[in-house]
């Protein structure tokens, strides 16, 4: 795949790992309780996918940001970008174990999609939150960075198995060999 060295090869078995990384990232980003934004000194607001909470000295009051459209939106593309990279995990984890039957370049185009899904979900937050929350000045957190990371990381993949489908054969076992023969001298 690159002619500095790297075995492409070796990236079926790699891949999957990547995916599963991927897989871990977008369950911390979705399940934080602790939040995706908090304010300035993280002692009187911060706001998680599902739920903002406001309080002062350890006393907090909650309440769901699934009254808001556009919360219900950014949980439901993360949730649906999660599902079809559960599916495109699986189908890399058949092509680790038999590398004739994976469809490269269908796992390229889930993986495409799962990152536009994320992106926009990611790009959906902070605008409304700022549009409809904003009291000052807020730090995005942690579980908010895993979102980026898992999207990242699918965007990354997808190119990688479209690289992959020119070595197909090679990665199959079933390349020819192509020797090199001087020309004939006439």
């Amino acid at each position: 795949m690159f002619r500095c060295g790297i075995d492409y090869k070796r990236f079926r078995f790699i891949m999957p790992l990547l995916l599963l990384f991927a897989i871990i990232f977008d369950l911390i980003a979705i399940g934080a309780r602790s939040g995706w934004v908090e304010d300035e000194n993280a002692a009187s607001h911060y706001a998680s996918m599902w739920r903002e909470c406001r309080g002062r000295n350890n006393i907090w009051e909650c309440k769901s940001l699934m009254d808001y459209s556009w919360a219900q939106g950014v949980a439901a593309l993360m949730i649906i970008g999660l599902l079809i990279l559960i599916v495109a995990f699986i189908i890399s984890i058949a092509g680790m174990c038999n590398p004739a039957s994976v469809p490269f370049l269908s796992v390229a185009i889930l993986l495409f999609i799962v990152a536009i899904i994320q992106i926009i979900a990611l790009i959906i937050y902070p605008v409304n939150f700022n549009e409809k929350i904003y009291e000052g000045q807020y730090n995005y957190t942690w579980a908010y960075g895993f979102g980026w990371g898992a999207t990242i990381i699918c965007l990354g993949c997808s190119f990688i198995f479209c690289c992959l489908i020119r070595y197909i054969d090679d990665i199959n076992g079933s390349e020819k060999i192509k020797y090199i023969y001087p020309p004939p001298k006439h």
